[in-house]
């Protein structure tokens, strides 16, 4: 399976060709997306990772063609179970790291690649953007955390109007709904997109896990709770390393150095 992966000062641009940007959720190109994105999330000298595709893909979804197979042969149950279990793990690994992930949306994201853009922390479109569920027109119901990051970007009444129309947003209306941050030219896409993700992921480990975290787990805590639960990792931050040097570099003046 054909992925890119390349880094330059803690960036990692991880590229999707071929079957795993427009077939990614075979079992072996799934499986390929996985590794790529696990080998950033274990190297510590990364601090972030542009996810894209190529061509008119970001990341397709499933061959609906080879679903026939597995239904014909009655191992369907079997196969979607083996695509969520290696994506809904990877997701949850994504969002609980201290990583930034930015998704540059060179192409179509649908079904559980809708999922992965979605949960980046950032999503930069180009031209070509689309973003679609298409998961009521062939009788199956969401997956890949869809129907919990969307909600969260545009709305509930969006999001349930993406789902049961079955929509599918080109790149200005998914910019004018909130399910990306920006829209750039093709050319620029990528640029723009280490470039957020860089400026992102300059703060200090503890920072960005904690800030990650908080704004993830705030819909389900209500106000005291979730003080409580920003007074403890605020006092976790003012034993770290980070934090000594924050101070010192508020104090001299200087742009910090964080781990």
């Amino acid at each position: 399976m054909a992925i890119e992966v390349s880094s330059i000062d803690g960036v990692a641009v991880i590229q999707m060709t071929g079957e795993t940007s427009s077939n990614s959720f075979s079992r072996d190109s799934l499986k390929a997306i996985v590794e790529a994105v696990d080998s950033v999330l274990t190297d510590d000298s990364l601090r972030a990772a542009v996810l894209t595709g190529e061509g008119r893909f970001f990341s397709a979804g499933a061959d609906i063609g080879g679903f026939r197979q597995y239904l014909n042969d009655g191992t369907i149950t079997s196969f979607i179970h083996d695509l969520t279990g290696m994506l809904h793990p990877l997701i949850l690994r994504m969002r609980r790291s201290p990583k930034i992930f930015v998704a540059a949306l060179n192409g179509a994201a649908a079904g559980g690649g809708l999922g992965l853009a979605l949960a980046c922390d950032a999503r930069i479109a180009g031209p070509g953007a689309r973003l679609a569920a298409s998961y009521a027109r062939i009788g199956l119901s969401p997956d890949g955390g869809t129907t919990w990051l969307l909600p969260r970007l545009v709305g509930v009444q969006a999001a349930r109007r993406f789902f049961l129309e079955n929509q599918i947003w080109n790149s200005e209306q998914a910019l004018e709904f909130g399910a990306v941050d920006e829209l750039v030219s093709e050319e620029e896409l990528i640029s723009r997109a280490e470039e957020i993700a860089r400026n992102w992921s300059r703060w200090g480990k503890h920072t960005r896990e904690a800030s990650k975290h908080l704004l993830d787990v705030q819909f389900s805590n209500d106000l005291e709770e979730h003080l409580h639960h920003e007074r403890l990792l605020i006092e976790a931050a003012g034993t770290t390393s980070d934090f000594a040097e924050g101070v010192d570099a508020f104090l001299s003046k200087r742009d910090p150095e964080f781990s």
